[in-house]
């Protein structure tokens, strides 16, 4: 028996740290799941904490700070351009900024308390200024242009740069409840670090909500994320959109479409009877102006009595302006807005000694890195054409990876400057291109046209399809055991003739929408081959047109038209 007993008691003393181990499991779990509910103490530093004057836009530091305070503030001139607007931009020399919208021209020069609005005199409440390398622009001019607001938290402290259109509610910090005052985290969790304790009733700007969560900041620019029901909110405010008018071009053309045929005028001047075999025509753009130099020098082939009988016949001139195809001299020139100046305004005064009512600008054969400073001048020179009642388009070709010839152009910030922009369709397969083939099939040409539409954002109302009025005769012959191709390019009536007298039969090509024909030369035993532009294949780039609602048709040229091309080109405006 006491052997039992002793076994008995044995056994209970082993079941004893279970009921220890039991109970602490209670306990810790107890508390574990009491942790879970509290929140973080730790806090959280923002990376601009001893920075002087961080500017904040849109609840977020803009890696940047500005310079003065009140009538003197500026802010760093990379910054407007980065995230307030894209057209404003310095001049390689350091010392001038220029400042664009759709309607005006600010320039200002270091140091210098008198700007230029579109020519005129324009005071400044302070001079801009340069430090480290970078330009600062006093803020009066922005809040003018760009229609932004300012909050300065101190003459020394955080600057809060509200842009037109930001929306954004206001709002008071609240009681925290039971562990702690309000407070903003770095992330939507109360495990987050704090990044600002606040008082009951601190003012915020609410820039965003998710899942019970609000994106704040205090006026101090310390910003991060806080339940809603931590915050009373106030009132809901939106920053005014400077409005844009409607421009004169937008206007006239609303209910009609551009029939544009090109001159080209090399150095003898086409005759002004010329205007009269063009029937169906609305505007005439003769290639009058080109670049002569680096300096921003001008020539020109202009003739008034051409103006004079297109005026009476009812057509609109645009003035072509050219960079002559002279890579260095159009770097020059667009390098410094003091040659880009000297080019426009020549051009300007071009266009009003000789009565024109546009400008079409042809810039080709452009460095790739020029990129930039071409939307530059484009933007000016626009801004300045606008102002004398002038339409400008400019040429782009379709878009490929050819350096000089279309990588340069920005198609998405062009189309957001001029009026129209003329899409150079043709050349698919060029003068010395390898192979044979059409100078603009259908489809390649619908093609160019979609990808600007639909990869550039232009609007189809500002689109303009340019369309060829010639052809290319391709040689084909053989030389070792190898295909060589050369071609010509002649007009339409030229083409018919020598197919006539060729014998050659024409069959029409569906899949690339022209008339094809081939036949062997007489003399040399050569084959030709001919993808023909005639009025079926204007026919069907009249319909392409219309069919995406384009902004009309160009055609390049004049002097390679045939009768019958003016009168199917003239379809464009039928409904």
């Amino acid at each position: 028996m006491i052997g039992s007993r002793q076994k008995r008691t044995r056994i209970r003393k082993k079941k004893r740290p279970g009921r220890i181990i039991l109970i602490g499991i209670v306990i810790v779990g107890a508390g574990w799941g009491a942790w879970q509910f509290l929140p973080s103490f730790s806090h959280e530093e923002p990376e601009w904490i001893g920075q002087k004057k961080p500017v904040f836009i849109e609840g977020q530091w803009s890696g940047y700070t500005a310079r003065g305070s009140g009538d003197t503030l500026k802010l760093p001139l990379p910054l407007v351009r980065e995230q307030i607007n894209a057209y404003a931009y310095g001049d390689p020399d350091g010392e001038t900024a220029i400042l664009t919208t759709p309607s005006e021209l600010l320039v200002m020069t270091q140091g210098d308390e008198q700007a230029e609005l579109n020519g005129e005199a324009y005071a400044l409440n302070s001079s801009m200024e340069e430090a480290d390398g970078v330009l600062y622009i006093p803020v009066e001019p922005l809040e003018q242009l760009y229609g932004i607001r300012i909050a300065e938290e101190s003459a020394d402290g955080s600057v809060i740069v509200l842009k037109a259109g930001n929306e954004f509610r206001t709002g008071a910090a609240a009681d925290g409840g039971l562990f702690s005052s309000p407070k903003l985290r770095s992330d939507r969790t109360i495990k987050s670090p704090a990044v600002a304790d606040l008082e009951d009733g601190m003012p915020l700007r609410i820039w965003s909500e998710q899942d019970g969560w609000l994106y704040a900041q205090t006026d101090e620019g310390r910003s991060g994320y806080i339940p809603a029901s931590e915050v009373k909110i106030g009132g809901e405010e939106k920053v005014p959109v400077i409005e844009v008018a409607e421009t004169a071009a937008a206007k006239e053309w609303a209910d009609k479409k551009i029939n544009l045929a090109w001159e080209a005028v090399y150095e003898r001047k086409p005759s002004p009877d010329v205007i009269e075999e063009m029937q169906g025509i609305n505007v005439v753009s003769p290639t009058w102006f080109e670049l002569k130099d680096g300096a921003g020098n001008v020539k020109s082939k202009a003739d008034s009595a051409y103006v004079g009988r297109a005026h009476n016949r009812d057509k609109q001139v645009w003035g072509l302006f050219s960079n002559s195809f002279e890579a260095d001299w159009t770097r020059d020139m667009l390098s410094d807005y003091g040659t880009r100046a000297a080019a426009i305004r020549q051009v300007l005064d071009y266009a009003a000694e000789y009565k024109l009512d546009g400008i079409n600008l042809d810039f080709e054969n452009v460095y790739t890195e020029d990129k930039e400073p071409f939307v530059e001048f484009v933007r000016e020179f626009t801004v300045q054409a606008h102002q004398a009642g002038l339409t400008v388009s400019v040429d782009v070709t379709p878009k490929s990876n050819s350096e000089m010839w279309s990588a340069f152009l920005d198609r998405r910030a062009l189309g957001e400057t001029v009026d129209f922009m003329m899409v150079m369709a043709y050349d698919e397969h060029w003068a010395s291109s390898p192979n044979a083939g059409s100078v603009a099939s259908l489809p390649w040409v619908e093609t160019s046209v979609t990808r600007i539409l639909e990869e550039d954002d232009v609007p189809a109302s500002k689109l303009v399809l340019g369309i060829p009025l010639y052809t290319r005769v391709w040689t084909e012959s053989e030389e070792n055991g190898e295909t060589k191709v050369s071609s010509s390019a002649i007009g339409m009536e030229s083409s018919q003739r020598l197919l006539t007298e060729n014998g050659a039969k024409q069959q029409l090509l569906e899949d690339i929408g022209q008339n094809y024909a081939e036949y062997e030369d007489k003399e040399d035993g050569t084959k030709k081959r001919v993808w023909l532009e005639d009025g079926s294949s204007l026919t069907r780039r009249i319909e392409l047109a219309k069919k995406h609602e384009l902004a009309g048709v160009a055609s390049w040229t004049r002097s390679f038209a045939s009768a019958e091309a003016w009168e199917v080109l003239r379809t464009i405006n039928e409904k």
